[in-house]
């Protein structure tokens, strides 16, 4: 290496990758949640708490699915694994086209999928027609949980490769953009999809996308210091990290040593990630899951109308830019005020929790217009994204790259129960609320909003309570050494 020789941006290459892969997992996550109340419902005749079990259970699963692909991250290798991670995710989007089909072929008296839409609601038929659809979905999700389960331990494990810890978060706040991005994206493209074909066609039309990724990555990805795209100086900047580094004082051994699970759970990191995890990723996953149906609901637009796929794209135009800004005060902490990795990147995260507080007032502004709302959640869920994408990096942070796919996997798994009991419970409410109507009342709300209202309020605190506990268990960092 010439001592002024230029670096290349390889890195920066594989950081795309990632994004993409992230956005066509949340594509393929939200096509259910922008069809299910003005599509699929109605042929289907779901509630609300029908569609809580599957999105609380397709959680549940995914939380489980974390523990192990975590592992197998690790085991098989980043670029295997993930190849295995995205194609799993996509066959199962592109099966839930079939669910149609297979109620027919369940259910007696049903001779097509278009008979579906004309039942009776609530006759023994509708039933019969809602339990076994639930189900059949029930299981497609399964199959894509199995799948995404793999998309983010593989995604930081490659962060930890190619970038050096000062330069992580930020690294991370780009692939986890991904996720708002698809969300920003989907409103715009599956209900026009989904209103001008079927909604069966936004499936597979969206799922087939992972298959195409698939090539670019076979092609494309390799370890720095097999890729021969990256030269001397680019990796001497990725590996800095073992010579410069305040958060890991020596290089790692050549040969390193994974982490059993037993040993993991022994550790106040782990608990710190864990907790920070399972309190607030349900937060994240409520707006994602229930965000069209709230706008439904509350204000009349369905996600196919103008106003309705304006409110959605504004939202999560808002997540996108303001997070990926967001998440630069992570590394002004560092190189600005001196502070070293951890303690910078919590400073920064209080921040980040404060902003979901905006929440609070989502619903009492909706009286003057549906703008309010969307904006303010739109907020709530960017600092959410920068929260997110620091809690990978203390990963990376606080534990060696040989287990950093195991400790994403546990992390993610608590971000799964945290989801399943925000989504178990917002479904099972709303039902609740709806059908009390004016005998159920919160904060001088009733009925349905009054439900929304009550979920919102724990979205406002979840945060600053995922915080309190992080820093009360890990209050000064401390690197791990297996």
């Amino acid at each position: 290496m010439t001592k002024n020789q230029k670096m290349t941006n390889v890195r920066w290459m594989i950081c795309s990758l990632l994004f993409f892969a992230t956005t066509v997992n949340y594509l393929d996550r939200q096509v259910l949640s922008l069809t299910w109340k003005d599509f699929i419902s109605p042929d289907f005749h779901w509630t609300d708490a029908d569609y809580g079990i599957i999105t609380g259970y397709f959680s549940l699963i995914y939380a489980f699915c974390n523990l192990f692909a975590g592992k197998f991250i690790d085991w098989m290798g980043t670029k295997k694994g993930y190849l295995w991670a995205i194609f799993i995710w996509s066959l199962a989007a592109c099966l839930h086209a079939a669910c149609g089909w297979a109620t027919v072929q369940c259910v007696d008296g049903i001779d097509s999928v278009a008979a579906l839409h004309t039942l009776e609601a609530g006759s023994a038929v509708a039933l019969s027609v809602a339990s076994v659809s639930v189900w059949l979905f029930f299981g497609c999700r399964c199959l894509l949980a199995l799948g995404e389960a793999g998309n983010f331990p593989a995604a930081v494990k490659v962060t930890a490769e190619y970038f050096p810890p000062k330069g992580r978060a930020y690294a991370t706040s780009i692939f986890n953009s991904g996720s708002s991005v698809g969300a920003l994206i989907a409103p715009a493209t599956i209900p026009l999809i989904a209103e001008y074909y079927n909604w069966e066609t936004a499936f597979i039309v969206i799922g087939a996308l992972g298959f195409l990724w698939m090539g670019f990555w076979q092609f494309l990805y390799k370890k720095p210091h097999e890729n021969p795209r990256v030269n001397a100086a680019e990796l001497a900047y990725i590996e800095e990290d073992a010579e410069k580094s305040a958060l890991a004082p020596a290089a790692e051994a050549p040969k390193e040593k994974g982490i059993s699970y037993l040993k993991a759970f022994s550790l106040r990191q782990t608990w710190s990630l864990v907790l920070g995890r399972v309190l607030t990723d349900g937060v994240w996953w409520f707006f994602l899951f229930w965000t069209p149906a709230y706008f439904s609901d509350q204000f009349g637009y369905k996600t196919s109308s103008g106003m309705g796929m304006a409110l959605i794209i504004t939202l999560y135009a808002i997540v996108t830019f303001v997070s990926i800004y967001l998440c630069k005060l992570p590394t002004y902490m560092v190189e600005k005020r001196g502070m070293n990795a951890y303690e910078g990147r919590m400073l920064s995260m209080f921040f980040f929790a404060c902003l979901p507080l905006l929440a609070f007032g989502a619903q009492p502004l909706g009286v003057y217009s549906a703008w309010w709302p969307a904006i303010l959640i739109g907020l709530a869920c960017a600092g959410h994204q920068a929260w997110s994408a620091n809690i990978y990096s203390c990963v990376s942070d606080m534990f060696p790259k040989s287990c950093i796919g195991t400790l994403t996997g546990i992390a993610q798994c608590a971000a799964g129960l945290g989801s399943y009991c925000v989504n178990i419970f917002a479904g099972k409410l709303f039902t609740y609320a709806d059908g009390m109507g004016e005998a159920f009342t919160f904060l001088g709300y009733s009925g349905k909003p009054a439900g929304y209202m009550m979920v919102f309020c724990y979205c406002a605190i979840a945060y600053l309570l995922g915080w309190l506990c992080m820093k009360s268990l890990v209050p000064k960092f401390k690197f791990v050494k297996l």
